[in-house]
């Protein structure tokens, strides 16, 4: 049974780096994903990326540099902590389009929407909400992005299927996410900090397979023992 306790104290670290965000400092988190973070790094391309947004970035990658995403669309943000790919999102998807952002940290919404007021996004949702339970309707959303959230849920299984939910028919899963190596799930458990274990690429396949997505393809890229990776799927369009 997934345990709750560290749950909370996740989001009580997150809340900590938010804090420091707010108070002008960039946040470091390295129990998160040791050498596979990236941070601000993963975006030197985007030059619309937010200056704010951007220094609080704890990612292991950039999602939005698959998602592909076009105007119009509705996007969701799992655990969008500072809002920057939330924000990337929104100016891509244009006004005619929605970028949601979720996150169960009440600090790091706080810090998501000064970022948002400062960049002047205007078409963009900040919900508070849990990864596994997420507070929209089903078939609500074209495309869900994520960076380096969904290996921190105590029940990753229920993550993708909520996922699988909210997408339309047709729609497109994108994430940036830490798997671990088959012979290194030990160390990396130590490493993430957190006490739900890593999926190797092989789990993670067959957790996507499960929910009902299609189209799988799972791309690491840095690291051994814990690798960051960029997850892509789709829900069937029948």
């Amino acid at each position: 049974m997934p345990d709750p306790h560290a749950t909370d104290a996740i989001v009580a670290r997150y809340s900590g780096l938010a804090r420091a965000a707010l108070a002008g400092d960039t946040p470091e988190d390295e129990g998160q994903c040791g050498d596979s973070c990236f941070g601000a790094a993963a975006y030197q391309a985007e030059d619309e990326a937010p200056q704010a947004a951007l220094r609080a970035s704890l990612g292991c990658g950039n999602p939005l540099a698959v998602a592909e995403l076009r105007p119009g669309e509705t996007v969701l943000d799992l655990g969008s902590g500072g809002g920057l790919d939330v924000l990337l999102s929104a100016r891509r998807v244009g006004p005619t389009g929605i970028a949601y952002g979720l996150d169960a940290s009440d600090d790091m919404l706080t810090l998501a929407r000064a970022n948002a007021a400062e960049s002047g996004a205007e078409n963009v949702r900040f919900l508070h909400g849990h990864i596994d339970d997420i507070p929209l309707p089903a078939a609500s959303v074209d495309v869900v992005i994520s960076n380096c959230v969904i290996n921190l849920a105590a029940d990753k299984a229920r993550v993708l299927a909520e996922a699988f939910r909210v997408l339309r028919p047709g729609g497109r899963f994108g994430v940036s996410d830490i798997i671990a190596d088959p012979d290194e799930c030990g160390a990396a458990e130590q490493r993430i900090g957190c006490a739900a274990s890593t999926l190797t690429a092989e789990e993670y396949r067959r957790e996507l397979h499960t929910a009902g997505f299609t189209g799988i393809t799972i791309t690491a890229y840095t690291g051994d023992g814990l690798r960051a990776a960029i997850v892509q799927a789709a829900k069937p369009a029948g």
